[in-house]
């Protein structure tokens, strides 16, 4: 097939940015629905007399099940295709996320929770397998870059819009609202997406420069010969370690916060929005970097592990948190740390379609998405009970600084080269 130079594309449909609006959108309403819960809970734990432990728990069970979720999803996705599995799950998370409305105890909400996080488990399979089929491989990083910085946005709003809404209409309908957005969303999936060779708003020319990397299989690939991939291992163990800290950072620093430093629920807006707007920022920058390398000329192995590195060593000042600085030193610091996570984020994503076909990709970010939820689930459970014992966020922050220079080590090692592997 003839390449198709940047140049002589422009002007042209350029529809693939749309469908990454789209991909955009739904990772917004997936952490705008997943944080309205870490958002009221200060409140709701003094309305229901939960322990930390409960808390605890009750994130417990949202892991659990986007675990689950992960290891079936991806699988699906590859065997079915996108427009169909995504349109269920958000369709399901969209009513699970109502669904708090009618809890009242411990119990309640972590079964709400467990079916948000099985709706919830769709979304990062279903984009980045979106990613690999809609871009070539010099722009999936900064397209992945873009659309996971939708998580920051669905954090943004949060803070914003969340207090409001309780206030003026109680928190039940926290959930409500929000929980209707996707059905919104849902809408617009259906009416605009197909795959590129089908799409009927995509050009030659852009189909032809999405298809314009090497050919690759398009054959099915059994999941067994994937699980025992070495860089599917290497990847899998790298998540293991680096997804708790932003999942750490996701549940527990609305609470941290305010044990910390005093800061209530209409208190949240100025600081939760300066984390997530600077993590926003080194997502996109996580992404472009590393595409840049590539487009300037460097490997792909080099530019994805230099900017994976600079990331780790971005997220490692997060440990100083453990001596207790003034409130916006420490919002300084937690910043850095979720803007190198966003920005490791992109980049450990796109290794998958670095190296694996289009086929695959949505199952091994299943599959690696599953590690990183059970390397969660351990950090959470044992974040409650750490809480619970000394009252204090000290040896949590002096850990947590630590993982993503551990998940660079294990990548350098278990993926001496990153290449596209032959499964013949």
């Amino acid at each position: 097939m003839e390449l198709i130079t940047e140049k002589e594309n422009k002007g042209d449909s350029n529809y693939r940015w749309k469908i990454l609006a789209l991909l955009f959108f739904s990772t917004t309403i997936n952490y705008l629905d997943r944080n309205v819960l870490s958002i009221l809970a200060p409140t709701l734990q003094k309305k229901y007399g939960w322990s930390e432990i409960d808390y605890g728990y009750i994130v417990t069970a949202f892991q659990l099940a986007y675990g689950l979720g992960v290891i079936f999803v991806g699988k699906l996705l590859d065997r079915f295709g996108n427009r169909v599995i995504f349109a269920i799950a958000i369709l399901a998370w969209s009513l699970a996320g109502m669904g708090h409305a009618l809890a009242k105890t411990v119990i309640g909400f972590a079964l709400a929770r467990f079916f948000l996080g099985l709706g919830e488990s769709a979304n990062f399979p279903a984009s980045v397998k979106t990613v690999a089929e809609w871009f070539p491989k010099k722009e999936r990083a900064l397209a992945t870059g873009i659309f996971n910085a939708g998580s920051n946005i669905g954090a943004i709003l949060a803070p914003l819009l969340i207090p409001f809404v309780v206030l003026s209409y109680g928190w039940q309908w926290a959930f409500i609202f929000t929980g209707f957005l996707g059905v919104i969303w849902l809408f617009c999936w259906l009416v605009s997406y197909q795959v590129p060779e089908k799409h009927k708003k995509v050009s030659a020319v852009e189909l032809a420069y999405i298809n314009s990397d090497e050919p690759e299989s398009l054959a099915k690939i059994g999941w067994l010969k994937l699980v025992v991939r070495r860089e599917t291992i290497t990847i899998c163990l790298s998540r293991f370690f680096t997804d708790p800290v932003w999942w750490f950072l996701l549940y527990w620093l609305p609470k941290f916060l305010d044990k910390q430093y005093g800061v209530g629920l209409t208190g949240l807006e100025i600081p939760l929005i300066t984390i997530y707007i600077v993590a926003d920022l080194g997502g996109i920058a996580g992404g472009w970097l590393s595409s840049h390398y590539i487009k300037n000329g460097m490997s792909i192995d080099r530019s994805r592990k230099r900017t994976m590195l600079l990331c780790a060593l971005c997220a490692l000042p997060v440990i100083f948190i453990a001596q207790v600085p003034p409130l916006w030193v420490s919002i300084g610091l937690i910043s850095l740390a979720g803007a190198a996570h966003c920005g490791w984020a992109a980049n450990i994503f796109t290794l998958v379609s670095d190296q694996f076909p289009k086929t695959a990709v949505a199952t091994i970010i299943g599959i690696s998405t599953f590690a990183a939820v059970l390397g969660s689930v351990l950090v959470s459970s044992a974040v409650g009970f750490v809480l619970e014992k000394t009252g204090s966020y000290s040896l949590i922050f002096a850990t947590m600084g630590f993982m993503y220079l551990l998940g660079w080590i294990i990548i350098k090692i278990g993926i001496p080269r990153i290449k596209s592997i032959s499964f013949n």
